[in-house]
């Protein structure tokens, strides 16, 4: 067994021969990749490389580069954290104190309440403890050792979960100068190297999420290796604030939720407006690639559901109602619907590849605290298509499926990486099934040369797919589109078709979703425009803003003739200084703003502005009409 692995960022291990040293060993890479080296594993024990690993080394120490390292990091702010927590209030009993994605918390149990201001002082304690730069040393002890020592803290969570660990469990601890925490690790070397955090936010959470469970204080931070990438966070934080598309929906009047309906949101008329617009170009793409477009009902019967097996992996999502006293549910999924479609009639070889399309409203129940926005939300229309297609056309129809979400997401200047998720623990259907349309998947995605990552068990219950993470203008990724590969709704619903050799066959099927949800989708827009949509897209294309009230009727005149030809226009009539209409149009981020007064009127022209505050000049009025209506044809 080697002394010592070193383990590199992809995962992948380097081991070398018995009595290596770790110094020897890191010497031995290149230095390029000894600066991204997470830990090694010396004798068995993990080591976190920190700093200088060996003297004379052009190794200097680990750079954060990788997430594992931030991981690392941030976890070790959490504890830091928590120490400064118990030295201000002593009795606080730990709960957890993950590092996440971004960031990290901690959850507190204790009689005083946090407020903003106690994150100030939490913060500059934090601070302390890293200038006192505490060394961070490993111990472990048996099981029954760990609970006596944490009830001698009473440390009342940590004994709990050490009590749900297996008899013979080993247990590992940290401790940085008096504060010792149960964890698994790793850690950097020692406090001082947490140098740039942030204490963001205080909210509530039950223990181990269970709402029967006492409710906990939870402290959220984030933590970066360098004070400019904390920075750099931060303010992008402060730009998304600026986007959130609940605020902009609101200013921009897109929509609204009221509390009749918490979860189902109300499109306004220029929401709808942006709506029908991405519908439009929805229904031109699927043209291009030859859908058929099918609309489905929302309310199915049980023995649907039953057989999709929904019923049975997906009930708790589901509303239902009684009708003639039968049972019935509101759709959650589109495909049950989309296989009836299919077996309205006897399909042939011939017919292949059937490709149907649908704009789909489905419900489904989510926890009232997980509704955010149009982001999660209990009822929305899924863009869903369903290929029915032999076995020898599943490469070729999978290639173009991926094809179709490229012409999309470019339209709209979004980035995207791929996930392959693969089989889950409740999937139906056996595991030869699941490998072929596994490697299906996988062989379509290598043929267009995208590259991807592998994202074990996350697949539906009924098969495997491709996962679509879209990144926004603020580098934030969202998961999208998917494309799932499904060999056992088919089986499941007897679905046949006549092949060449005049036998019955089973056909295969493709599930697919590119926006994933319209109204989710609209949310992302929206924050990724930061509300200044595009021209082909925005609410409002046009505001005509007349000087004075005696331009007010030409201005009337050429809206009415833009509104003939589409143009979405609207005139603001109002006795204001044209300064202040003007503001007024650049914060509704209406794309155009065309200035009207004597000139203009006299020489049939236009003022042009553009949102942002970019003034064209005068051009006549046909001029700018025709370049506009160009402008929103191509959606450029």
């Amino acid at each position: 067994m080697a002394d010592v692995k070193i383990i590199l960022p992809d995962g992948s291990a380097k081991e070398y021969a018995a009595g290596t040293t770790l110094g020897d060993a890191v010497k031995q890479l290149s230095n390029s990749l000894a600066k991204k080296v997470l830990a090694a594993n010396v004798n068995g024990e993990l080591t976190d490389l920190r700093e200088e690993l060996v003297d004379g080394s052009e190794v200097a120490f680990l750079t954060f580069e990788e997430d594992g390292g931030k991981h690392t990091l941030r976890h070790t702010a959490s504890h830091i954290l928590a120490q400064a927590v118990k030295r201000l209030w002593p009795e606080a009993k730990l709960a957890i104190g993950p590092a996440i994605d971004k960031g990290f918390y901690y959850d507190i149990d204790m009689e005083h309440t946090l407020t903003p201001e106690d994150l100030d002082k939490i913060e500059k304690e934090m601070s302390r403890i890293v200038k006192e730069n505490l060394p961070i040393t490993k111990s472990v002890m048996s099981r029954q050792e760990a609970i006596e020592f944490f009830k001698s803290k009473s440390e009342d969570y940590k004994v709990e979960l050490i009590e749900d660990l297996p008899e013979d469990a080993v247990i590992s601890c940290y401790a940085q100068g008096d504060f010792i925490d149960l964890c698994a690790g790793p850690h950097v070397a020692s406090t001082g190297k947490v140098k740039a955090f942030k204490l963001q936010s205080i909210a509530g959470a039950y223990w181990r999420g269970d709402e029967k469970n006492k409710m906990l204080q939870r402290i959220y931070g984030t933590a970066f290796e360098k004070k400019e990438e904390l920075e750099a966070y931060l303010h992008m934080l402060e730009e998304a604030a600026k986007r959130d598309h609940r605020k902009l929906g609101k200013e921009l009047g897109l929509f609204v939720i009221k509390e009749e309906g918490p979860g189902f949101p109300f499109f306004l008329p220029k929401g709808m407006a942006l709506r029908n617009e991405l519908e439009n170009f929805w229904r031109e793409v699927h043209h291009e690639f030859e859908y058929e477009e099918i609309r489905t009902p929302i309310i199915l019967n049980k023995q649907l559901w039953e057989t999709s097996g929904h019923w049975f992996h997906y009930r708790e999502n589901m509303y239902t109602t009684i009708i003639d006293e039968e049972e019935y549910a509101i759709k959650p999924m589109n495909c049950p619907g989309g296989i009836l479609v299919y077996q309205n009639e006897m399909h042939s070889y011939r017919d292949f590849p059937l490709r149907y399309a649908e704009l789909g409203l489905v419900h489904r129940h989510e926890l009232s605290g997980a509704l955010h926005g149009l982001f999660r939300v209990r009822a929305f229309t899924q863009d869903d298509a369903h290929v029915f297609m032999l076995p020898d056309q599943m490469q070729s129809e999978l290639m173009k499926v991926i094809e179709l979400f490229d012409r999309i997401y470019s339209q709209f200047g979004l980035k995207y990486h791929v996930e392959l998720s693969t089989k889950p623990d409740n999937a139906m259907g056996d595991d030869a099934i699941w490998e072929a349309a596994t490697e299906a998947l996988r062989n379509a995605i290598e043929a267009k040369g995208i590259p991807y990552v592998i994202n074990p068990g996350d697949g539906a219950f009924y098969g495997p797919k491709l996962d679509y993470h879209i990144e926004d203008s603020l580098g934030r990724t969202w998961q999208c589109g998917t494309i799932q590969l499904d060999m056992n709704l088919p089986e499941r619903f007897q679905i046949e078709y006549v092949g060449e050799d005049g036998q019955k066959h089973r056909p295969i099927m493709i599930h697919r979703a590119c926006f994933g949800s319209m109204e989710r989708f609209i949310g992302i827009l929206t924050e990724h425009y930061a509300g200044a949509f595009p021209t082909w897209m925005a609410p409002v294309q046009v505001k005509i803003l007349p000087i004075s009230e005696k331009h007010v009727e030409y201005a009337e005149q050429l809206a009415k003739q833009m509104h003939r030809d589409y143009v979405r226009v609207e005139v603001d009539d109002r006795s204001e200084k044209i300064g202040y209409k003007i503001r007024q149009a650049q914060m509704a981020k209406v794309p155009y703003m065309l200035v009207v007064g004597d000139k203009e009127v006299e020489e049939g022209t236009v003022n042009v502005r553009k949102h942002g505050g970019d003034e064209l000049g005068s051009v006549p009025f046909e001029e700018f009409f025709n370049a506009i209506k160009i402008e929103i044809k191509e959606r450029n």
